[in-house]
């Protein structure tokens, strides 16, 4: 009997459960989709947890009936999920209020606050990383200030992947790679960090137990095994947070190699063997998913959210035909030359991270004229995205983080002309692996490691990942697209003080 194993991530439009057996051949998958996140003010971003835990249920059973997989075949089960994310639960081990999830921003002032108190640049020192909206600490503090009453309640704090591997095993633990996310892990010691946590006031018993991402912390509880119709006992390693997962999924665990994925959000990330520290806090410095590795990753906030925006608000999603919408508006695309005719994206839809650090950055078209149309508009927005990934690859430059290979991940590594315009605007060929299925595959890698099958990560991913295809850039696009970049680069500085008027307008109304 083939051992298999299982690799879960917890989204943030759905849970996707995916079946590997123990050459990493995919043998089936499913997802579940969330209720769409609320978004009660302007930056808010909430979702309730027992939605996730609902949504991992019926995967986990698709994907074994489809895969016939007999639950005694399941070796071990990986998570990987959205990061940053804020579930409260209190000595119940009940939800308190709904998470706070990665791109909720609404917490500038809890920043503003640790940075006066701690100093932002001690803060970068203790934990790699500065204070931003984005992260779990800053959230924990928002809602201690605001939502007294709820504060008082919470007895436990854990991320989203984790509330869902709590279900399935009764164990409150969390890896070193999505712990990184937080604001309160040590990165270069790979530990909570005592001296960010005390000046906070957060005490680490509300924290859970640090993890290695390979290592079993639990096992399939019998109230579990009921409702997923997993085996009781099954072991569950701690996984990573989606970015650390995907990219192991893809072969990005030595220096050298870079992934460049586009999902909701945008992310560039680089493997390094030491905490490589960009002093402007402009980039993540987080522990990776391979023990004694580390990664720098730059984000962009609304990356494929951008084109999924325009889809909703100005595209269609009954077209008719059988085509996907987001085929028939790049097929459109592909009509505008390079470019886009001087048009311009900012896709600042949910503010920015890398490299602006500004949560009341909003994005923009720029450079509208009445002879465009919407396939410039298209373009320019897969452009623009691009572009923002463009921006942490001209501060590793700065850094000096290598980079020998690109890999392509999420949705703009399904879109032809997607890829086309990454390699263009990157000035580098760029790879597609054969089996790209995202987070969920590194986590089922790394349950493999945790089970025995691969003696390393290393070994899982040289065993398991393979190149597909490679993009090589354009010439004559790599020319038009550079002076894009140097237009775009431009447009962030040209209209901050218009956003900021805004948000000090809303804020005194």
């Amino acid at each position: 009997m083939q051992p298999c194993v299982i690799g879960i991530d917890v989204g943030t439009g759905g849970t996707r459960v995916l079946i590997a057996d123990s050459s990493g051949r995919l043998l089936a998958s499913a997802t579940e989709e969330h209720a769409p996140f609320a978004s009660p003010q302007i930056g808010w971003a909430e979702q309730h947890p027992d939605d996730w835990w609902r949504a991992a249920q019926l995967a986990i059973r698709r994907a074994l009936q489809q895969s016939a997989v007999r639950a005694e075949q399941v070796a071990c089960v990986g998570f990987s999920g959205q990061m940053h994310g804020a579930v409260l639960l209190d000595a119940a081990d009940q939800v308190v209020r709904p998470a706070l999830i990665w791109c909720d921003v609404r917490t500038q002032s809890q920043c503003d606050e640790l940075n006066r108190s701690v100093g932002s640049a001690r803060i970068i020192q203790l934990t790699c990383n500065p204070a931003l909206t984005n992260f779990t600490l800053t959230k924990l503090l928002w809602v201690r200030e605001k939502e007294p009453e709820n504060w008082a309640r919470v007895r436990s704090v854990l991320l989203p992947k984790d509330y869902v591997r709590f279900r399935l095993t009764g164990e409150k633990a969390i890896d070193v790679a999505d712990a990184s996310g937080t604001l309160m892990l040590d990165v270069a010691r790979r530990q909570w960090s005592s001296e960010l946590l005390q000046a906070a006031k957060i005490d680490r018993a509300l924290l859970p137990s640090l993890f290695e991402s390979p290592e079993v912390c639990g096992q399939i509880t019998a109230k579990a095994a009921e409702a997923t119709g997993l085996k009781l006992g099954t072991p569950v390693v701690a996984g990573a947070g989606d970015q650390a997962a995907g990219a192991t999924g893809m072969g990005i665990v030595s220096p050298g190699a870079v992934s460049a994925t586009i999902g909701t959000s945008g992310v560039v990330f680089a493997a390094t063997d030491r905490p490589a520290l960009d002093p402007h806090g402009r980039l993540h410095t987080f522990c990776h998913a391979i023990p004694g590795r580390w990664h720098v990753m730059g984000v962009t906030q609304a990356a494929g959210l951008s084109l999924r925006w325009f889809r909703d608000q100005f595209g269609t999603r009954d077209t008719g035909k059988t085509q996907d919408p987001y085929e028939l508006l790049t097929a459109e695309a592909t009509r505008v030359p390079a470019g886009s005719d001087g048009l311009l994206w900012a896709p600042y839809l949910m503010g920015e991270r890398t490299p602006h650090l500004d949560p009341d950055a909003r994005a923009a078209l720029v450079g509208i004229t009445a002879s465009l149309t919407r396939a410039h508009v298209v373009r320019a927005i897969l452009e623009g995205v691009a572009f923002s990934l463009k921006d942490t690859f001209t501060i590793f430059e700065e850094m000096r983080v290598p980079v020998k290979r690109i890999r392509l991940g999420g949705g703009g590594a399904r879109s032809e002309l997607w890829r086309q315009i990454q390699a263009d605007i990157y000035g580098h060929e760029v790879e597609i692996v054969e089996a790209e299925e995202g987070a969920a595959y590194g986590a089922a890698l790394l349950a493999g490691v945790g089970a025995g099958i691969w003696p390393s990560v290393d070994v899982a991913c040289a065993t398991s990942v393979r190149v597909a295809k490679t993009i090589h850039p354009i010439a004559k696009n790599v020319d038009s697209l550079r002076s894009s970049y140097h237009a775009y680069r431009r447009v962030y500085p040209a209209l901050k003080s218009i956003f900021s008027e805004q948000t000090n307008v809303r804020s005194t109304s």
